[in-house]
């Protein structure tokens, strides 16, 4: 069984539960995933089952949409619901819907992003979780990242018991964005301490919450046979790629070098070759010091 399982993952478990699971029900132990979601985040993890196991480093989109929920009044550890409070602050006054829309206007585009200690990104070969649960403090990699849409979903709720302020947001967002960190920012915009109290990825590139499946689902199509999944072909939908004649295809299948002229001339520093039969054969990249281009990975 080879091609892409498109998982709608449930909150309480690790991306890596997801596949020990998926590899007991499809009984095959070429799984992974194409990048971790956190625990208490669900929605849209893509699996790459048996050969399409090769294809998963390409399969990180560069554009993800998520459902949110930010939680103003206090911040925490972690940035979302599950670390411990670091400040709080009671909210005395109105947030109002134009102000929270005003403030969610003024994030869009370009900006650098400090990612959360508690997060998978490496310094140094080590997970930045790691050195906070060592207690240790590393600095931590800027990055430039990018949000496209970032918009209200309903009202803006005040809590009177807790002195808090939660609303509903839908954010689309560039590959490496922490929707946490930017629950934090919108309560640092609007004055006051927060963290991301829920999150539900329902995109991630062409892959869509609409076409996934719950772990019941997967069993249940695994018992009636009547499982199908992503094509490599179909997984490389939005990636750029070009479509080589026959005698351009034996180069690649031998990891040849090829000359740009081989492969029209494309601009892009990435892109998948293709044969004349439909096949997606092998991913390539511009050379870093030749006139050339260099095979990553081929899928045959």
């Amino acid at each position: 069984m080879d091609g892409v399982l498109l998982l709608d993952k449930p909150a309480g478990m690790t991306s890596h539960d997801c596949v020990n699971i998926v590899r007991k029900v499809l009984k095959t132990k070429k799984v992974g995933h194409t990048g971790t979601l956190d625990p208490s985040v669900t929605g849209v993890l893509p699996l790459c089952i048996g050969r399409a196991t090769k294809i998963s480093q390409f399969l990180t989109a560069n554009e993800k949409e998520y459902l949110g929920e930010v939680t103003i009044g206090f911040s925490t550890t972690t940035e979302d619901a599950d670390g411990e409070v670091v400040e709080s602050k009671p909210i005395h006054r109105q947030i109002t819907k134009e102000e929270v829309k005003a403030v969610l206007k003024s994030m869009l585009g370009t900006s650098i992003q400090v990612p959360p200690m508690y997060s998978a990104v490496k310094v140094n070969g080590k997970k930045l979780y790691e050195y906070a649960r060592a207690g240790q403090t590393v600095e931590r990699p800027r990055r430039e990242v990018t949000i496209y849409e970032l918009e209200l979903l309903g009202e803006v709720i005040q809590d009177e018991q807790t002195g808090c302020v939660k609303f509903s947001f839908r954010v689309k967002g560039s590959k490496g964005l922490f929707v946490r960190t930017v629950a934090v920012t919108i309560g640092e915009k609007l004055g006051y301490p927060a963290h991301m109290s829920h999150l539900r990825r329902i995109a991630s590139g062409v892959f869509k919450i609409s076409d996934c499946l719950s772990i019941d689902q997967l069993k249940e199509k695994v018992e009636h046979q009547s499982l199908s999944l992503l094509t490599i072909e179909q997984a490389f939908e939005d990636f750029p790629k070009v479509t080589v004649d026959h005698w351009v295809e034996k180069l690649v299948r031998n990891g040849v070098q090829l000359h740009p002229e081989q492969v029209g001339n494309i601009e892009t520093p990435q892109f998948a070759i293709f044969s004349q039969s439909g096949q997606c054969l092998a991913v390539y990249e511009k050379h870093e010091s030749k006139p050339v281009m260099k095979s990553v990975r081929g899928f045959f």
